[in-house]
C-alpha cells in the first residue's frame, strides 16, 4: 500500500496528513486526498493534536484542498503521527501568491 504525508496550510495553521492517494481534482485548483490514515484506536498513548484531526476528519471519503495551500506532498514507507502546527512566520514556507488564475482570456469578441 502506498502512503503519502501531505502538509498544507489550513486557518492559519499547518496540518500535517497521511492518506493512501493524493492526485489532481476535477474541481480545478484543488488537490484531491483519499483515504485518510489515523493511528490504531488500541494504541495507549493518545495524542490530542490527532485525535482532534480524527474528530474533524470522521466520515470524510475525500478532502479537496485548494493548490495554492499545498506545502508538500511525500510518499514514505510508513505512517507517522497527524498533526496540527502553529505557522510561526518562519521564512521557510511561505504560501503561494493568491488569487490562482485561471487560462488566459478568449480572442473572440
Amino acid at each position: 500500500m502506498r502512503i503519502f504525508r501531505i502538509s498544507f496550510i489550513n486557518q492559519g495553521k499547518i496540518y500535517q496528513l497521511y492518506a493512501e492517494s493524493v492526485g489532481q481534482a476535477d474541481v480545478y485548483g484543488f488537490i484531491e486526498i483519499k483515504g485518510l490514515i489515523f493511528g490504531e484506536k488500541s494504541s495507549l498513548v493518545i495524542d490530542p493534536s490527532e485525535e482532534k484531526l480524527k474528530n474533524e476528519f470522521s466520515g470524510v471519503s475525500r478532502t479537496l484542498v485548494p493548490m495554492h495551500a499545498i506545502i508538500r506532498v511525500d510518499e514514505v514507507e510508513k505512517r507517522g503521527q497527524c498533526k496540527i502546527m502553529e505557522l510561526d512566520g518562519s521564512p521557510n514556507i511561505t504560501p503561494f501568491p493568491s488569487p490562482l488564475y485561471g487560462p488566459g482570456k478568449s480572442s473572440d469578441k
